[in-house]
């Protein structure tokens, strides 16, 4: 699943890699790589696989989830979706409460002591997943864990997941993907040095001069 995915998005140009020129993310972070998994719903075949991967993570690593919850916006139709293949109830949940109507921040209907998995499309430095546990904790949910389809692997992700304690499994991530551009001729090894680089020192520049 990691490598066959991990070829698909590079394929339908979910995820494309710029070492030399690098895209700023909106936290102002300069990386060779973006990731849109948005563009998989537009895939059926992709979309498939992903919805059935997440469903089968979920059953072999949380047996006991009751509730799927969908980080707006992004992971809201993946959620649906592993939701109706397993058959569970489905809430989504926004960063920060709404600014009017009822201000809510998760829509749907969840209770005390449900056990949820959170599904998001992208784990970059994990706090966008992060503040969706949050609110769901706040609610009175046990959250059990996070999947989602890509993870960059970066170092900063791991330590906030495991300050919070929080399971996080995902279908694809970073290294393999550049072990893929290679093979498929995206990029060169030379290339792929920097990018590897880049993941280990992702908040300074000096990866550039690699």
């Amino acid at each position: 699943m990691n490598k066959q995915l991990a070829k698909q998005l590079l394929a339908i140009g979910a995820v494309q890699l710029n070492p030399d020129e690098p895209f700023t993310w909106a936290s102002g972070i300069k990386s060779p790589i973006y990731c849109d998994n948005r563009m998989t719903l537009s895939f059926p075949s992709i979309r498939e696989m992903i919805y059935k991967g997440l469903s089968e993570l979920i059953k072999d690593r949380f047996v006991d989830v009751n509730m799927i919850a969908g980080c707006a916006t992004a992971g809201i139709p993946h959620a649906a979706l592993v939701s109706d293949v397993l058959g569970l109830p489905m809430c989504y949940v926004r960063s920060s409460p709404k600014g009017h109507g009822k201000g809510n921040q998760i829509e749907g209907k969840v209770e005390k002591g449900q056990k949820v998995v959170v599904i998001e499309d992208l784990i970059s430095t994990g706090q966008s997943a992060l503040k969706v546990v949050d609110a769901l904790q706040k609610a009175g949910c046990e959250v059990v864990g996070v999947a989602a389809i890509f993870t960059y692997q970066l170092p900063i992700a791991d330590d906030h997941f495991e300050d919070k304690e929080i399971p996080v499994y995902t279908l694809c991530h970073y290294e393999t993907l550049m072990d893929v551009a290679v093979e498929e001729g995206y990029i060169s090894q030379e290339q792929m040095t920097k990018l590897a680089k880049w993941r280990e020192n992702h908040e300074t520049v000096d990866w550039m001069k690699v």
